[in-house]
């Protein structure tokens, strides 16, 4: 490659890790706002204007993009179980963090990257190694040192960030299934679209049969803006995402990820006033660690971005 072509490869990575950065810094606010809202409001009422308003703001620019009905419609039924799959994982993730920290709550969640490799290797015969799965494999530990004195602290609820994380895995997965031919801005509306869906209906059945927590409230102005913060952080989170993608190799851009980790414990720490004991900060550096393994190994080994290019924060 000459120096001509190289220079304008090099400015749009380095674009595509400054957006990335950005993006991860920006998506623990998501969660803050989440935490401060979800006391007096159900997680799937939060979810439910969450992809309402990521909706509402992605219809206008696929239409000024021509890529709105840029989708297989046979395909609909998978685009369907993304958003499904979109708001269990949003729901799994905001309810525990009514009683959870939300860096306790993140470090959990980061178990995902383990649960794709070991998806990824059942449902698309991927092919891992002894080396990726031992990861794997002090991944979890790592989470158990997370996760277990969350389970001593607020029970099973603790649980939920793997649901979310597994839920989010499955997500990926059928991403990896329609996206090499559709557009990432039209799947993340009809994403928005199913999803949000998803959640009024559960609202709708939950408020019919008396569901304390699928029951819609109507906030006060407080947690209204609670709500309408974690809304627009998680769009501007998600765009920032997509252009980091569309920038730069998602296997350079998926280690910066675990930064989130960082932003949401100073978060937390600054407006909660909590910090991880020593127990898990031992947990939280073995998750990342691992994580960071199976990114690098299987950048190595297939040279190519095998992770989705359709960033979803939470």
């Amino acid at each position: 490659m000459s120096t001509t072509a190289a220079t304008p490869l090099r400015n749009e990575v380095s674009l595509g890790l400054f957006l990335m950065v950005l993006s991860v810094l920006i998506s623990p606010i998501i969660d803050i706002f989440a935490k401060l809202a979800v006391t007096a409001v159900p997680a799937t009422e939060i979810t439910f204007v969450r992809l309402l308003f990521q909706m509402t703001v992605l219809g206008p620019i696929c239409l000024m993009r021509g890529s709105l009905f840029d989708v297989s419609w046979r395909k609909m039924g998978l685009h369907a179980a993304r958003g499904l799959l979109m708001a269990i994982t949003m729901i799994s993730f905001v309810t525990p963090l009514a009683v959870m920290e939300v860096a306790d709550a993140i470090a959990i969640f980061f178990v995902e990257p383990i649960i794709l490799t070991i998806l990824g290797s059942i449902f698309l015969k991927e092919t891992i190694g002894w080396r990726r799965y031992t990861a794997c494999g002090v991944g979890f530990l790592g989470s158990l040192l997370v996760i277990q004195p969350s389970l001593q602290e607020v029970g099973l609820i603790a649980l939920l960030p793997v649901v979310a994380a597994a839920s989010l895995a499955l997500f990926f997965l059928l991403t990896r299934l329609v996206a090499q031919k559709e557009d990432p801005w039209s799947m993340q509306f009809y994403a928005g679209l199913w999803g949000a869906l998803f959640a009024g209906l559960l609202l709708v059945v939950g408020g019919k049969a008396g569901i304390a927590m699928l029951t819609p409230v109507m906030p006060d102005m407080k947690h209204t803006l609670f709500i309408a913060g974690a809304a627009v952080a998680a769009t501007i989170a998600g765009v920032l995402g997509v252009y980091a993608y569309r920038s730069a190799p998602a296997s350079t851009l998926a280690p910066l990820q675990y930064l989130e980790i960082v932003s949401a414990t100073i978060l937390g720490w600054w407006v909660f006033g909590h910090l991880p004991d020593a127990v898990k900060w031992l947990g939280i550096a073995i998750i990342i660690a691992s994580g960071l393994y199976v990114i690098w190994r299987e950048r190595k080994i297939n040279k190519t971005a095998t992770i989705p290019t359709v960033s979803t924060p939470i």
